[in-house]
């Protein structure tokens, strides 16, 4: 992986502030790095505060991705780096906010628990319509809109095994 000075701070953040760049299963390490500040969100603030976070790295993921996967792409890099996750801390943070925001009062730890293991499910094994979105539109818009979508199907089911609890 070549370092570009100018892309360096967008390397950064699209890597899920250096998550990415761990060996082995990037995807899975940006996906726990993204529990950490979701768990202090919502012991510091509220619900409300992991929704506008979800969105501003959702935004950020998409602005990132416009002008980082270009240059990449010059470089010989792949369309969808294995080391970009900033599209896994979207979709994990989307994913809690929504089942918190129906379970207010679940546990936190089996919330956090639940939606890594089904988003990262979600995610890896790419079920309709996740498969057919990694290619739908500009390759910076699909390496995020993937994982938004990944976050709302395993939203879902999280929201299924803790009705039935």
């Amino acid at each position: 992986m070549t370092i570009l000075p100018k892309l360096f701070v967008l390397r950064f953040l699209a890597s899920g502030l250096a998550s990415g760049w761990l060996p082995k299963a990037p995807g899975t390490w940006g996906s726990l790095a993204a529990l950490f500040p979701a768990y202090c969100m919502l012991l510091m603030a509220d619900v409300c505060l992991l929704w506008w976070a979800s969105l501003a790295v959702s935004v950020l993921g998409f602005v990132v991705c416009y002008f980082l996967l270009p240059a990449l792409v010059a470089k010989g890099e792949d369309h969808d780096p294995g080391w970009i996750v900033i599209d896994e801390w979207a979709g994990q943070w989307l994913c809690i906010a929504i089942v918190v925001s129906f379970f207010p009062t679940a546990d936190l730890w089996l919330v956090l628990l639940l939606s890594f293991v089904f988003f990262r499910a979600f995610d890896i094994i790419k079920p309709f319509p996740i498969k057919q979105l990694e290619s739908w539109g500009a390759d910076w818009f699909s390496i995020m809109f993937d994982d938004l979508v990944a976050g709302v199907m395993a939203a879902a089911v999280v929201l299924g095994v803790l009705l039935s609890l």
